[in-house]
């Protein structure tokens, strides 16, 4: 901070301290009033020269705890701006709305409306997009009300309904008091195409009879998980992917999804031959700095579901926990999963614990934003034992098989190896070369 201000410049100070993000108005105010003190009394800072970010968080994620975020850095805005006289407040909006990523529409709408409210308690700069076509004052009073009932938490349906106008509204804004025609011709289609509707669109209204009429048809309950279920989940990660579908649908799809497993799983136990031994024990986990955990949960099902005894340690797992437990439990797999940027580096980080410990457990890695080629380049150069990257979670039980079956093995570990070796030389010829900064210099444009 001093440093900062020998050149005469202003800080953005965000609310994160020790104990990690501030998400609460209580803790936004409690980092900030340390941040204030600091900077004024041990500092010199003049307070027009700070900045506070406290935070602009995902509301409507589907989650309870997200609820509040927006009233939230309100509230904390304007303590700000009462109690700490020439401060000022920023933040990044989009964030508040990434759950309906996809939908610029309802994302600008919920932008304007949050600014809306957060400018009059005092919020006077911030990271917004300048070609935003939405005004607040352009909002129809239908739309504008389910807005507000999230960004201002008035009432506990709100995400849903919000949800649901976001499928109303077409490109071109139609007016937003038509009300949502149920529709039930897909009822009409075949049981597999009924079931995978049912989890894309979250709907678990019918799931007893349906499953039941799949167990009249299929030979196994799993073959019902990784047939018509899975088939659904791809599908959903596929829109969510393309930015069609948004975050508080998947968890709804990810809530169907443990209904329906819950119904099979008497039916999967019945099924299972006593006397019968694993097929192996497998550790999951999303690694540090990740609470995304659908894609691992549903991989823990299917995998179950193929006879293997399943450590599941959660989310946010530290690499030496990963390491320890892996030994404790004599883990024949270690899965890891993760959906945010940042996992990718945690990812490679396990493997070089692991490669420290002297383990050759598998190592398998999933996640919408890992990548064979990510794998091949980062992870599997750094731990001497298979690293298999794995698309989605249908994957698993055939790979897990491979490396399982001593026969097969060592032909799946050089088939992995050569492809990674094959994805390296290309990515390695389109790499372009580097050159020093003195030659860069030299090489400059003379255009006089």
């Amino acid at each position: 901070a001093r440093a900062i201000k020998r050149y005469g410049a202003a800080v953005v100070v965000m609310a994160f301290d020790e104990k990690g993000q501030a998400g609460t108005c209580e803790r936004k105010i409690e980092v900030c009033s340390r941040a204030y003190r600091l900077l004024t009394e041990q500092a010199g800072f003049n307070p027009n020269d700070i900045i506070f970010d406290p935070n602009v968080l995902a509301i409507a994620t589907g989650m309870e705890e997200h609820t509040n975020y927006a009233v939230d850095f309100i509230k904390a805005a304007g303590w700000i701006k009462r109690n700490f006289p020439g401060t000022h407040v920023s933040g990044g909006v989009s964030n508040l709305s990434f759950s309906f990523r996809g939908n610029n529409y309802i994302r600008e709408a919920m932008h304007a409306v949050f600014l809306y409210h957060a400018i009059q308690q005092g919020m006077d700069m911030g990271i917004v997009n300048p070609a935003t076509s939405v005004l607040y004052t352009d909002i129809p009073a239908g739309v504008l009300e389910k807005i507000e009932d999230v960004v201002l938490n008035r009432r506990p349906d709100a995400a849903e309904r919000l949800v649901e106008l976001s499928e109303q509204l077409k490109a071109d804004f139609p007016d937003a008091g038509v009300q949502p025609v149920k529709q039930d011709a897909w009822r009409r289609g075949t049981i597999e195409e009924r079931l995978q509707y049912a989890l894309v669109k979250g709907v678990g209204d019918y799931l007893e009879g349906d499953i039941a009429e799949a167990l009249s048809k299929y030979t196994k309950a799993v073959d019902i998980i990784e047939g018509p279920l899975m088939a659904g989940m791809n599908q959903v990660g596929e829109l969510f992917g393309e930015g069609k579908m948004f975050l508080p649908q998947v968890v709804k799809t990810a809530r169907t999804m443990k209904k329906a497993v819950a119904i099979l799983q008497p039916v999967i136990e019945s099924e299972k031959q006593g006397g019968v031994s694993s097929a192996g024990k497998v550790l999951l986990a999303t690694v540090r700095g990740d609470v995304h955990d659908i894609g691992k949960n549903i991989v823990a099902v299917v995998m179950a579901c193929n006879g293997y005894e399943i450590i599941d340690l959660g989310v946010m797992v530290p690499p030496e926990t990963i390491v320890q437990r892996a030994i404790e439990e004599k883990v024949d797999m270690i899965g890891l999963s993760g959906l945010i940027t940042p996992s990718l580096e945690e990812m490679a980080h396990v493997a070089v614990e692991l490669q420290k410990t002297g383990l050759t457990i598998p190592l398998l890695i999933g996640g919408a934003t890992t990548s064979r080629l990510h794998t091949a380049l980062k992870i599997a150069p750094v731990y001497c034992a298979p690293v298999v990257h794995l698309r989605d979670a249908s994957q698993n039980a055939g790979v897990a098989a491979r490396l399982m079956n001593k026969n097969s093995r060592m032909e799946f570990i050089k088939e992995l190896d050569e492809d990674y070796r094959l994805l390296r030389e290309k990515h390695n010829r389109s790499v372009v070369g580097m050159v020093s900064l003195e030659e860069a210099r030299k090489k400059k444009l003379k255009l006089f």
